[in-house]
């Protein structure tokens, strides 16, 4: 047939010739291609015109309304962060402050097969994972993944060497801590506190300001080009980050390095279960230094036992013991109930409600003076001393001097428990509430109620922070409260029966004692309290603690110094053979810091 030895030759609908068709008209035959492109012709213009004005009617009347949705499909809002704030020491030391850290990204979906077992055994060993994981993530179907988070410059810079394409680092910001005085801490890491993986400050300063040093994020307008990187639109509204503002503290780098090394070293050495040691300026109640032991490294909190973060001085209530006997002869001595010299008869035991109460020795004294009374620790007197002056008047005192009320120091996780109701107390009660046993503190509590004696009877709120700087906005001066509780004569009179528990030949705070040029001027008052089981039982177990200021006739600093259930000698569980000795290093480190003279 035609068709299938000339392919190219088209055959006609019928099968025939056209010379077959009977009646044909040759030239209609000869005009129907032309009819046909003129038919085709018409259409394709229809077509032309429609499209044209559907084209008009998207740009002119829907023009401004596709535009919008076009950009919004493209532009995306994100957030500028905010720099967090400095907290600083008292020199403008850094304590806290920001590292960049970059994290390490890949496009799976432009590294060929060939590639990712090569990309994730180079990778591996550089960021500290197995190659394994790797592969994994260069296997998803993803145009971006995350291959390690929070790294290093050192890191970065190692793969940038490794000059793999379609793998890069996106720089950030991350918490950063300066090195403790022992291996594996950071420096005064429980007093700072530290920041979470979601940039929110937890425990101590990071948490107490952390909306202050935090700041607030920003937001621009971008879109992405084809290589994928964000354009911003100068043309778009942008909100610009504030950054956070920076703490300016009382802490001394110096001495808190010389604390935290202190009271490490004893309570390692009795085999305590812990420590803590807080140093305060006497008339402004700057903390000078603060110190918890065990401790932690903040630059590692997320592999950190969560027991380790609590702050032991703000957190932990305990029964003060002798040191409480400080507030006792406070007030008795301000409303002239006492005075140093005067004697009664110590029989060694009283009687209160049926209850008997002993001294720690077990033995009658005789007739001996209040001053005996403060330097041997004898619970006894105590006991008559807050009877002479009266529940009521010793009850208003104890909260004059802060007991059972916060002390608003500026330290997330502050805890307090109020005294109970004067109405709701017994007279056995407020006797063994006047040598420190029956109600509790925090660390900080007894400090500044103590610290009130060393600054002439006034009471001083305790604070870490000094000022708040920076942030574009005028510093923040911190003004700490106060009140009196006793008069300047009472605190000055008890600030000497203190220099006579340290230095008086006997008196319980021998320990403390210093020689030369400073002999006579350092004040204290130790403590041994029974701890309780919570229900009225006391075991074997003691808290033991020294509390001191100085120098005696123009005191600077007053610390206080607990060290939690020594495992010693029953004989030896008390704070003038264990707190007393780390207060004394303490104190000489203060004195050659500041080149103080008595």
């Amino acid at each position: 047939m035609a068709s299938s030895r000339y392919p190219g030759r088209r055959p006609s609908p019928s099968g025939r010739r056209p010379s077959d068709l009977a009646g044909s008209d040759s030239a209609t035959v000869l005009a129907d291609p032309k009819r046909r492109l003129a038919a085709v012709t018409a259409i394709v213009m229809l077509a032309v015109f429609g499209l044209g004005a559907r084209l008009v009617e998207l740009q002119v009347r829907q023009g401004q309304q596709l535009a919008a949705a076009a950009v919004s499909q493209q532009v995306s809002e994100v957030s500028i962060p905010a720099t967090r704030g400095l907290i600083l020491d008292n020199t403008g030391q850094v304590l806290a402050g920001n590292v960049p850290v970059y994290d390490i990204w890949a496009d799976p979906n432009l590294i060929t097969k060939q590639q990712r077992l090569l990309y994730a055994t180079k990778l591996a060993p550089i960021l500290g994972v197995s190659a394994n994981q790797i592969l994994t993530q260069l296997t998803r179907p993803l145009d971006f993944v995350y291959l390690a988070k929070g790294q290093s410059a050192q890191v970065e810079a190692q793969v940038a060497r490794l000059n793999f394409a379609q793998v890069g680092a996106l720089q950030g910001e991350a918490r950063s801590y300066g090195p403790g005085a022992l291996p594996g801490t950071s420096l005064a890491a429980n007093v700072l506190g530290f920041v979470n993986a979601n940039g929110q400050g937890q425990y101590g300063l990071e948490g107490y300001y952390n909306s202050v040093l935090a700041g607030k994020p920003g937001q621009e307008s971008v879109v992405y080009d084809l290589q994928g990187n964000p354009v911003a639109l100068s043309s778009a509204p942008q909100q610009p980050a504030v950054n956070g503002r920076n703490l300016q503290t009382s802490l001394d780098a110096t001495v808190q390095a010389a604390v935290q090394k202190d009271l490490s070293a004893e309570v390692k050495k009795v085999n305590g279960s812990s420590g803590t040691m807080i140093v305060m300026n006497v008339h402004t109640g700057g903390i000078v230094a603060w110190a918890d032991y065990p401790t932690y490294n903040a630059n590692n909190y997320a592999t950190t036992p969560v027991s380790l973060f609590k702050d032991a001085g703000v957190a932990d209530l305990y029964e003060p013991g002798s040191v409480g006997k400080v507030i006792t002869f406070a007030g008795a001595l301000n409303r002239h109930v006492i005075t140093p010299n005067q004697t009664f008869n110590e029989t060694g035991e009283v009687t209160v409600q049926g209850w008997h109460i002993r001294d720690w020795d077990l033995r009658a004294h005789g007739v001996i003076t209040m001053n005996w009374v403060l330097e041997d620790s004898l619970n006894v007197g105590a006991v008559h001393i807050q009877q002479w002056e009266g529940a009521k008047p010793f009850y208003q005192n104890m909260k004059a001097f802060g007991i059972g009320v916060p002390t608003g120091i500026d330290l997330a996780g502050a805890s307090n428990q109020p005294l109970p109701a004067y109405s709701q107390l017994q007279p056995v009660q407020f006797a063994t509430a006047s040598f420190g046993q029956g109600y509790v503190v925090s660390p900080i509590q007894m400090l500044a109620a103590v610290n009130t004696v060393a600054n002439g009877g006034v009471w001083v709120q305790p604070h870490v922070v000094t000022a708040i700087t920076g942030g574009g906005l005028p510093t923040t001066v911190i003004k700490p409260k106060t009140h009196r509780a006793i008069s300047t004569t009472a605190a000055q009179t008890l600030a000497k029966m203190m220099v006579g528990v340290v230095d008086v030949p006997g008196a319980s705070g021998f320990e403390a004692k210093m020689g030369g040029a400073w002999y006579g001027q350092i004040a204290g008052k130790t403590g041994t309290s029974s701890v309780s089981n919570g229900k009225g039982v006391y075991g074997n177990n003691t808290i033991d603690s020294f509390v001191e200021f100085f120098p005696a006739n123009n005191p600077q600093f007053s610390m206080l110094c607990i060290i939690r259930n020594p495992q010693v000698a029953p004989a030896l569980r008390e704070g003038a053979y264990d707190a007393a000795p780390t207060s004394k290093l303490v104190t000489e480190a203060l004195i050659a810091r500041y080149k103080l003279r008595p």
